[in-house]
């Protein structure tokens, strides 16, 4: 390789190979990292390091769209029940990567979809499981390696044979949840794991992490790894400890106790600079902030770090002492910009709240406006809610952001009339109300605006493509805590059910039957054994994270009450009761009582379509280029209303072919969108909703598209363990 550009060098100061030389330079540079000069591979989680979903393949363009063939589909094997699949691929030559929705690790052949290996991370009939949005793929001469992370472990791979790496941490894995916490942390156990890969930096693997969001859960600090050994060479405490820059916008203790702050979706790379740019979450807990008074940074926050030590270069909270789990839901795109005449190498983050934000790569400086304006105060006792946040002058809002009569559903008049008597029961009004204990009406929900699914970007012309959620959510919050008391005396299945209550039913419900987004445990034994609903409120299991910071009795308590098991076996004193007792005498907190939406009698949502958008925004001006539904409900459709959009889950990527290949939305098709127009040139009927980003690429010359195909996930449509690729005749 030396010998080569030492020649090419050379070359270049010939006049007549100037510009071959500047080609082939940068072609073979882009071959030593992972993020190619020119975007034709997809070596990647989205596509690139700046994760941008992009890819200069053109084969499959807008004139021969409609002519695209399934080329090959490979079924994972593993059970689908309430499972999803959210992997993005990656593709090393004519291998591709992906993972199952039991956290199975495989590589198939590219071209044909054969299966070359498999790797299960657990033992043979585990019920564990989780989310993987996708695989990190590092190589130096014959030592390539695949990165999984499973459960609580980053395990590293033979990309070549799927072995397990076992001088690779200790045991072959390096446990997640050790080295979080200075000695001075509370003494419980840590539970983390994560949904999105790490991002690969010469020698280091650097990590965010999936964390809880209530009282207690981890904090979300970002670490990078040896990629040879495993060893740990650097932490960034996105909750500072004293000493740290941010200390002092927490409270004294909360490095101690408060979790979140976790940049869960994911990193992007700026190789050549050395920079790691990360998009963090909520501080725990998420709709309440009496146990984290301040601007808690670094929550809500985009962050720029050395990638070679995890020191601070700059940063920018686009949400101050965040109370509507307003997370930043996907890594920030890395894209190259034109403002006046001169280019600009940008960071672009989006939003649950349906902003976009741009900033200098280096500094950070916003390359639009951003003016600070005054919200609403919290009422709530013990709130001390930040009294500005910030909005960005362009581009404008892709969601509505205000809750009011005038948008109420149109649909039926049967639907307005529900949505107008259901409203009254609640407060509304302008983005960042403050959540109340009689509720009020979110706009946008907490599921976006924007999502994890990201965006994609056209490098050759700075377009942004974004999937876009505009349904409003009911926050309510309520008082817990006050019966930790009576703990001590109570039968188990009493027991079971005061924590049922405070850790179960905001998802499944305080009667059991669920509540649309989550499923219901009614009967519960008609389909699982107690030591299997045990081994997932323990470990999680697809949406549902781990709960593991219970004690057994606790646990077992929980199993009495869903199973209506007998027995006079008494609740005893541990450790979370007393820990709750103590804290009781001393304050209040909340829960909220349900992740609901706004809905009419039949289950649609509340508000006028559309629900579901893409969006085009010209990252260059700010201008939004246009706006097109996505998705459809068979029901309305036949009755004419074809133009409503659906939830979306799931990202797009945008091609040289002038096309945007996207599955994303409730009515589980995959489509092809003319880039330029907002066209619909193609769509086909998945087996399973596409909740997952595709991947372009070539073998052999020709060109192929692929998406994961799972349903199941936040949509509840049904489950399944699809990949399916599509090529040309």
């Amino acid at each position: 390789m030396k010998t080569i550009l030492s020649l090419i060098r050379h070359l270049l100061v010939t006049a007549n190979f100037f510009i071959l030389g500047v080609v082939i330079l940068s072609g073979l540079a882009g071959c030593q990292q992972n993020n190619p000069a020119k975007y034709t591979s997809w070596e990647v989680y989205r596509g690139d390091d700046g994760s941008n979903a992009y890819s200069q393949l053109d084969q499959i363009n807008t004139k021969n769209v409609n002519q695209l063939k399934v080329a090959w589909v490979y079924r994972t094997g593993d059970p689908s029940e309430n499972t999803t699949l959210e992997c993005n691929p990656i593709i090393i030559d004519d291998a591709l990567f992906g993972v199952s929705p039991k956290l199975k690790a495989f590589a198939l052949n590219a071209k044909t979809g054969a299966v070359r290996w498999e790797f299960d991370p657990f033992p043979k009939d585990s019920k564990e499981g989780g989310i993987s949005r996708g695989l990190s793929y590092w190589r130096s001469g014959k030592d390539q390696r695949i990165f999984l992370f499973a459960s609580n472990k980053l395990i590293a791979l033979d990309a070549t044979t799927g072995k397990q790496i076992m001088d690779f941490g200790e045991n072959g894995y390096v446990d997640l949840n050790k080295d979080l916490r200075g000695k001075e942390g509370l003494a419980f156990h840590e539970d983390v794991k994560n949904s999105s890969p790490g991002i690969i930096y010469k020698d280091l693997i650097i990590c965010g992490s999936l964390v809880g969001e209530n009282y207690e859960s981890s904090p979300g600090h970002i670490r990078a790894y040896d990629v040879r050994t495993g060893k740990k060479k650097w932490i960034f405490h996105t909750i500072p400890e004293p000493g740290e820059f941010g200390y002092d916008t927490w409270q004294k203790e909360s490095y101690k106790t408060v979790g979140g702050c976790n940049a869960w979706s994911g990193l992007s790379l700026d190789a050549k600079r050395g920079i790691v740019f990360a998009a963090t979450g909520t501080p725990a807990f998420d709709f309440h902030g009496g146990e984290r008074t301040g601007q808690n940074l670094f929550g809500n926050s985009v962050i720029a770090l050395n990638a070679a030590t995890g020191k601070l270069i700059w940063y920018y909270q686009v949400s101050h002492h965040d109370l509507w789990d307003y997370d930043l839901p996907s890594p920030p795109n890395l894209v190259t910009i034109k403002k006046g005449n001169k280019k600009v190498d940008a960071v672009a983050q989006i939003t649950k709240q349906g902003f976009i934000f741009l900033f200098d790569r280096e500094t950070g400086t916003p390359l639009f406006p951003i003016e600070e304006k005054p919200v609403a105060v919290s009422k709530m006792p013990g709130e001390q809610s930040w009294s500005t946040q910030p909005f960005p002058s362009q581009p404008l809002p892709l969601s509505r952001q205000k809750f009011d009569e005038s948008i109420i559903t149109d649909i039926s008049p049967q639907a307005h009339d529900f949505v107008l008597r259901e409203i009254k029961k609640y407060s509304w009004g302008d983005l960042y109300l403050p959540p109340t204990l009689d509720g009020i009406i979110q706009m946008p929900g907490f599921r976006g605006g924007a999502e994890w699914s990201g965006a994609c970007v056209d490098m050759e012309t700075g377009i942004m493509y974004v999937g876009i959620n505009d349904i409003p959510n009911i926050v309510q919050l309520e008082p817990v805590g006050s019966e930790v008391d009576l703990f001590e005396n109570l039968s188990m299945q009493k027991a079971g059910n005061l924590l049922y209550m405070r850790n179960c039913s905001a998802c499944h419900g305080e009667d059991l039957k669920g509540n649309g987004q989550f499923p219901p445990l009614l009967q519960i034994g008609q389909r699982l054994k107690p030591v299997e609903v045990e081994n997932v409120v323990e470990k999680g299991r697809a949406m549902m994270p781990s709960f593991s910071k219970l004690s057994d009795e606790e646990r077992i308590a929980i199993i009495s009450y869903l199973f209506k098991i007998n027995g006079d076996k008494k609740y005893k004193n541990t450790i979370a009761a007393n820990v709750a007792i103590s804290e009781q005498k001393t304050r209040t907190r909340y829960r909220i009582k349900g992740y609901s939406q706004l809905l009419d009698q039949d289950g649609f949502p509340g508000v006028k379509p559309p629900w579901g958008t893409l969006n085009a925004v010209d990252l260059n001006s700010g201008d939004i280029l246009w706006k097109v539904p996505l998705g459809q409900y068979p029901e309305l459709a036949e009755k004419g209303k074809i133009a409503t959009g659906t939830q979306l889950f799931g990202g797009g990527i945008v091609t040289a072919g002038g096309l945007i290949f996207i599955g994303a939305s409730k009515d589980e098709k995959f489509r092809a969108i003319d880039k330029i127009s907002g066209k619909l040139l193609w769509e086909y009927q998945l087996p399973a909703g596409g909740y997952a980003t595709p991947a372009a690429y070539q073998v052999d010359g020709k060109q192929f598209v692929v998406i994961a195909a799972g349903g199941g996930g936040k949509q509840h449509t049904k489950s399944a363990d699809y990949y399916i690729a599509f090529t040309l005749p």
